[in-house]
């Protein structure tokens, strides 16, 4: 896996995936940014967040659940010291679908995050406490 990231100016920079994707990140005005682009570390928690989301997806797939829709909420705390790192990190999912059985919504979200979410288990070694739960809607 490869990336770039090229400073455009002030705190602007272009991240481009080795897929070709590109996103623009930014800092705080308070830093000298413009706000014009997501930051850094909110980019970190969003990809975990994403990379549950499809563990959580593709098992309940696998398990003939009939998923409609899957929403993960992540709540995070750092620390107040330099570097600033994530110290908590808690990720609700709302997940909807017709009949879901909770064994198997509860079993997608415990493998995801013991087993398969590489980010997660990643911030994990490194001292993060991570915490999840979850519910269920029945969809329309």
């Amino acid at each position: 896996m490869k990336a770039t990231v090229k400073w455009v100016d002030g705190l602007m920079m272009v991240g481009e995936s080795g897929s070709g994707h590109t996103v623009v990140m930014d800092g705080p005005k308070e830093n000298g940014g413009r706000e014009m682009g997501i930051r850094p570390m909110e980019m970190l928690l969003l990809g975990m967040g994403g990379c549950s989301s499809v563990d959580v997806i593709l098992i309940l797939k696998k398990s003939r659940q009939a998923v409609t829709d899957c929403v993960a909420e992540l709540v995070a705390e750092r620390a107040d010291e330099v570097p600033s790192l994530f110290t908590k990190i808690h990720i609700h999912f709302v997940i909807t679908g017709k009949n879901l059985k909770d064994a198997h919504v509860k079993r997608a979200v415990s493998l995801s995050a013991e087993k398969y979410c590489s980010a997660a288990i990643m911030l994990q070694n490194g001292g993060v406490e991570i915490t999840h739960d979850y519910e269920m809607l029945e969809a329309q």
